[in-house]
């Protein structure tokens, strides 16, 4: 039997033509309704992916496209604030969605998990791929401080792969950086135990570790004492600790090889043992811990 054609698969939608075009249809297969308008920069680069993968997956999913300038009363009633949004339905109802831009790899998961199968051909590898291009995004949304983007890729990878340790490991990341140190630790418990020594887990760990270090600490009052005392080592260890809590992992390290710089044994190392601490939890390929790395070998070796 000859795989649908795009035009098959993919239509233009109404507000007056929802319930025939998306809610009956979606009785007897997925239906993704993308809402999206003409001035809106993101959705001409997502909707084109959108179009790719549903064809892709040859059937499996239909995609109706809605422009809420022209029909606003489904969206209104959605809920929709921002766009692109696209939500999926399933018997009627929506099941799921997501909103803004988002990686290929991403939206062919997102076709996998509403159809109940593997988004395309070349399932294994394609899947495999699509994983690591997800995790890739989630990682860079989470630099840029994108949580919501980054927490929003990494559960998607989880509907898919509900071990997956990168994506634990991310999810953990953005609760510890949105001030949720007992979310993040309930995410951790995710992972299977026999994976506990996984470096990404544990780099995880020890950032949470930094996190329940600082309880107490006033960074305004400890700059305040710096702006001083430039030497106070114990006001630029506490700043250090502090600045690390709250996720300022180069700041906290500029701060502490300052220390080790004018006194590399001060309060018996401290400041080393406190920097190996980041460098953990920032991991070992950061940017953070490779050029901490090298100033710290600089500083002992000169």
């Amino acid at each position: 039997m000859p795989a649908p054609q795009a035009a098959e698969l993919i239509k233009e939608g109404s507000d007056a033509g929802f319930m025939i075009d998306v809610i009956e249809a979606s009785k007897a297969q997925p239906v993704i309704v993308d809402f999206w308008a003409p001035w809106c920069g993101p959705c001409r680069q997502l909707t084109p992916l959108l179009e790719k993968s549903v064809t892709a997956a040859q059937g499996k999913v239909k995609l109706v496209k809605i422009n809420i300038d022209e029909n606003p009363a489904i969206a209104g009633q959605l809920g929709v604030r921002s766009i692109p949004a696209v939500f999926a339905f399933d018997r009627g109802r929506p099941v799921d969605g997501f909103m803004g831009m988002v990686p290929e790899g991403q939206i062919r998961m997102f076709i996998d998990r509403v159809s109940g199968g593997a988004a395309g051909e070349d399932d294994g590898a394609a899947g495999a791929e699509d994983i690591e291009a997800a995790l890739n995004a989630g990682r860079e949304a989470l630099d840029e401080g994108d949580i919501g983007g980054a927490a929003q890729t990494y559960a998607a990878i989880l509907q898919v792969e509900p071990e997956n340790l990168g994506a634990i490991a991310g999810l953990a990341r953005c609760y510890l950086a949105a001030g949720e140190p007992e979310q993040a630790k309930e995410t951790l418990a995710m992972a299977p135990e026999d994976k506990s020594n996984d470096p990404e887990l544990q780099s995880v760990n020890a950032a949470l570790a930094l996190a329940g270090e600082a309880k107490g600490l006033d960074p305004n009052a400890l700059a305040g004492r710096l702006a001083k005392d430039p030497n106070d080592h114990a006001a630029r260890f506490d700043l250090a600790r502090a600045k690390a809590a709250r996720g300022d992992l180069q700041e906290a390290v500029d701060h502490l090889l300052t220390i080790i710089e004018k006194d590399r044994e001060w309060n018996e190392g401290a400041a080393r043992k406190h920097l190996l601490t980041i460098f953990e939890a920032a991991g070992v390929t950061s940017d953070v811990t490779k050029q901490g790395r090298r100033r710290l070998s600089a500083i002992l070796f000169s």
